[in-house]
């Protein structure tokens, strides 16, 4: 079971992660800092609209920074096993039959999951459902479509 503030990562998700904090602070913000600086000296401030995005830039960038230091600092790496998996957990790619075809997923912690890769957040109600599941087992998850049923082919 999972800490109130740790945060699951394979250790792709972690580099990745660490790849984007580190571009954050030594690109994005100087860049935002420099933009900035330079629109500051445009004018009067109340009416500048080009200072007004460049601090509305510069603390969204602020923001992430931080946000990714945490999320960062409380990383519990996913220990993936390479030996086949009996039952579905964190890391595992899942082949699943729905709907008269098959769809692999990939189960990972939140800040890792991105639905256009099929990979998928053990939280999610499909990620929910297949936990602790074996090859053959059903699951039923509700979806705005209905309820759907898949079928688990493979855990690898």
């Amino acid at each position: 079971m999972e800490k109130k503030n740790e945060v699951l990562l394979t250790q792709e998700g972690l580099t990745n992660l660490k790849r984007e904090y580190q571009e954050l602070l030594t690109a994005k913000r100087p860049a935002a800092v420099s933009r900035l600086a330079t629109s500051r000296d445009l004018g009067d401030l109340t009416e500048n609209s080009e200072y007004a995005a460049a601090r509305e830039d510069l603390a969204f960038i602020d923001g992430r920074i931080s946000e990714l230091g945490e999320i960062i600092r409380e990383a519990k790496i996913i220990q993936i096993s390479k030996n086949t998996h009996k039952k579905v957990d964190l890391g595992c790619k899942v082949t699943l039959h729905v709907n008269g075809q098959k769809e692999i997923f990939t189960i990972v912690g939140e800040w890792e999951a991105d639905p256009t890769q099929k990979k998928i957040s053990h939280a999610s109600p499909l990620g929910q459902a297949l936990l602790n599941k074996k090859v053959g087992e059903k699951v039923e998850v509700v979806a705005p479509v209905g309820k759907v049923v898949y079928t688990i082919l493979k855990i690898e």
